[in-house]
């Protein structure tokens, strides 16, 4: 069969586009919102409100290796105010990144997968989406949020999770879209701390055997990854290698004197 996406004339039951794209990593990402009005500060001033975020995006992919940049994908949420069309809503996540510049990426796994589901739920703002999914935080090391009349804070993790990167926004790139949802959002963010937790280690690599990432399909679909295999492209110089494996390390150690 073909269609042209812009004609959606492809005579199916369900739109087979984002079953074709797969599977998608799941960009699981906690955030602080920063919300007035102010909160008094018995008598020095007056703060924000604080509230956590967390939410998860289908859209979600590391770009680069050294340095490490990630980035999700976020569509806009129909505006009631203009409900046939117009720019639409931001999420929630998007405008927390952009007014703090700092954003955390938790691994989602299959024994998180109902927390993981439950957090996708369209809560209103100021909602903690950890609390309702019954998850525990952990502080951010490195990456923090700055509060005014207030001192820095740390920017929330899934403790349970056992791969959780620290992010410093990059930039945001606008795709247009057409209505009534509008354009999305691709947020690029720079790796500057990187969490694994010693029982995912095997023989020295993230075993995912042991983490079990979901990752998500087409429709309601998703999947859970348990096996792997190791492919190496022949005729490969060291260089290339180091690459695909993306040790920074070696990329150095076999590129010295040759650059």
């Amino acid at each position: 069969m073909f269609y042209e996406p812009s004609k959606n004339n492809h005579n199916l039951p369900h739109d087979p586009f984002k079953a074709c794209v797969i599977p998608r990593p799941i960009g699981w990402i906690s955030t602080v919102s920063i919300s007035s009005p102010p909160v008094p500060n018995h008598g020095n001033g007056s703060s924000p409100k604080i509230s956590h975020n967390l939410a998860p995006y289908s859209q979600f992919n590391n770009l680069t290796f050294d340095p490490p940049y990630v980035m999700f994908s976020a569509n806009h949420q129909p505006d009631p105010l203009y409900p046939g069309g117009g720019a639409g809503i931001q999420k929630d996540t998007v405008r927390n990144v952009e007014s703090t510049g700092v954003f955390v990426w938790n691994l989602a796994t299959w024994d998180l997968r109902d927390k993981v589901n439950i957090t996708a739920e369209q809560f209103p703002l100021g909602v903690d989406e950890f609390a309702k999914a019954g998850l525990a935080k952990e502080d951010s090391k490195i990456v923090s949020v700055s509060i005014p009349n207030a001192e820095r804070i740390p920017v929330p993790m899934v403790k349970d999770s056992p791969v959780r990167f620290e992010c410093e926004y990059y930039t945001t790139l606008r795709l247009p879209g057409n209505p009534p949802v509008g354009a999305a959002d691709v947020v690029i963010g720079r790796v500057v701390g990187v969490h694994i937790a010693d029982w995912a280690l095997t023989d020295g690599k993230l075993d995912v055997r042991k983490t079990k990432p979901i990752a998500r399909l087409g429709y309601y679909e998703y999947a859970v990854v348990k096996e792997t295999f190791d492919m190496i492209i022949p005729g490969t110089d060291e260089v290339i290698l180091a690459g695909l494996e993306g040790s920074k390390k070696r990329v150095y150690e076999v590129t010295k004197g040759k650059l």
